[in-house]
């Protein structure tokens, strides 16, 4: 394909941060990037709302230490971070049980708690065997990924406590129960963090901080940057691609307008299909939505296959909104553990510039298998189940709130799941090797690519600059060395890493 046959050089799928992270690269390198996006806004796997007053973050809500990616944008940016509410007691519900704690571990049992201790530390010793650029290369991959997470906890012999308070945090982090994965996919994801505490803390953790005004800003704000934008409600339906990386033409659906921009109100959506030529294309959607796009010739079996077995986590995400943080007056951080119960875990979500008038936040999870059940259920519903178990742990205060919103990414046609994908046993090992491979014309992009931080932000960020440099220099074989890597952030060129305003860490 020649220059002049094609649309643009590179066409991104995907206005996520992996999929807007390669535009900005490619675009500094000079290239013609298009971006299209099959929503109505861009920010993937985050989505910020405004409810009764108060900004919410229904997607990706934190970063914390060594997430460096994420917060030297932020800085970029010029946006500002502050950090999670968690002073006070933390409440634990067990068995109906309700206990008060300066800190969780004081309502477990000693031997309940070296359990627990000796789960995350043989985990951490089998994750520092795990490359994380190529799992399926550690020394034991086959035996660590021919069981399940939940195989191996039951061999430890270690209290049921201590299982039941591990497992509340594998759903926290995964949005998946442990008999759901892969323990080579577990120890990788550790890996790729860092530690079990990395993943699962709010001090020193992945849960340290947030974004003022929310995660998804920041992505228009990424967007804005394009020369060519986003191109909005712009779903690919198909790849036609050449098997000797002569290009790539995109089939794309939109919804029909009546002329004015605005698309048709009322009844069913009618959308027309176009097409465009690329010489390259980034997938930087879901592996399970990649999955549904048609191409043509079909996808080698393994690539195929690969996707099949990457399926979303269960997650139904929710802030319940009171007309004070009462529980704050109380003493009370608004963290609750609750090992088994619908709700694991939920966090003080109130915004940084509180009044002592204003509202307060209670954000928490239906995760994994209870995500699932609870998606059967009207939100009015979901609701009630949410009160009802605030009241249990925080008092009566919390049966009275003035509003409450949820989202159940499964329910997303274009995420299918969240937090990230995750891998059942035999397929890190089977097709690990095919998942940034590029298929001729076609390259891959998304947190579940990362090497670092896989499953967050900062590695859908550290994915689409990666691979926006191996494209980058599959078309510009001639630039000098290290012009790719000098993009890596800037669509005007200019290095962040000399950046005054640089940052290294949260």
């Amino acid at each position: 394909m020649t220059d002049a046959d094609a649309d643009a050089d590179v066409i991104v799928v995907g206005a996520g941060f992996a999929g807007l992270s390669a535009a900005r690269a490619l675009a500094g390198a000079g290239l013609k990037v298009v971006v299209l996006e099959a929503r109505n806004r861009v920010g993937g796997r985050t989505h910020t709302v405004e409810r009764s007053g108060v900004t919410l973050d229904l997607g990706g809500q934190w970063i914390g230490p060594g997430q460096s990616r994420i917060a030297a944008l932020a800085d970029e940016l010029g946006v500002d971070t502050y950090p999670q509410y968690d002073d006070g007691d933390d409440v634990v519900v067990r068995a109906g049980t309700v206990v008060r704690v300066a800190s969780p571990a004081l309502a477990f049992a000693k031997e309940e708690l070296l359990g627990y201790l000796e789960l995350v530390a043989a985990l951490e010793a089998l994750a520092d065997t795990v490359p994380t650029d190529a799992p399926w290369q550690a020394p034991k991959a086959a035996a660590l990924d021919r069981q399940t997470l939940a195989t191996w906890i039951d061999g430890r012999n270690v209290p049921d406590a201590a299982t039941e308070l591990f497992e509340v945090g594998v759903q926290a982090v995964f949005a998946a129960t442990s008999a759901d994965l892969s323990l080579l996919h577990v120890a990788h994801y550790v890996a790729a963090a860092g530690g079990w505490s990395a993943l699962t803390d709010t001090t020193g953790g992945a849960q340290e901080r947030r974004i003022v005004g929310g995660l998804e800003p920041l992505a228009r704000r990424l967007a804005e940057q394009l020369p060519g934008g986003v191109q909005l409600d712009s779903e690919v339906l198909g790849l036609d691609w050449d098997r000797d990386n002569d290009g790539v033409t995109v089939t794309v659906a939109r919804p029909v307008s009546d002329g004015s921009g605005v698309a048709q109100a009322g009844g069913p959506v009618v959308r027309s299909t176009g097409w465009l030529r690329a010489r390259r294309v980034i997938v930087a959607v879901p592996p399970t939505v990649a999955q549904r796009i048609a191409f043509d010739p079909t996808l080698p079996p393994a690539r195929d296959q690969l996707m099949a077995n990457m399926p979303g986590g269960s997650v139904i995400k929710f802030h319940v909104i009171y007309p004070t943080p009462f529980w704050r007056a109380a003493g009370l951080s608004g963290q609750v553990i609750a090992p088994g119960a619908v709700v694991g875990a939920t966090f003080d979500g109130t915004a940084p510039n509180h009044v002592s008038d204003g509202p307060g936040v209670i954000t928490g999870f239906f995760e994994a298998a209870h995500a699932t059940a609870a998606g059967r259920h009207s939100q009015q519903h979901r609701r009630q189940m949410v009160v009802d178990h605030l009241v249990a742990a925080l008092g009566e205060e919390a049966a009275t709130p003035q509003d409450y919103v949820d989202l159940d990414w499964s329910t997303e046609p274009h995420t299918r799941g969240c937090y990230g994908a995750h891998l059942p046993p035999g397929a890190w090992t089977r097709w690990g090797p095919e998942l940034r491979h590029p298929v001729g014309p076609i390259h891959w992009a998304g947190s579940e690519c990362a090497t670092r931080w896989v499953g967050y932000i900062d590695g859908a960020i550290e994915s689409g600059r990666a691979t926006a440099a191996e494209v980058a220099n599959q078309l510009q074989p001639n630039a000098p060395s290290g012009a790719h890597h000098q993009y890596d952030g800037d669509p005007h060129g200019r290095d962040p890493h000399h950046s005054p305003t640089e940052r290294t860490d949260v």
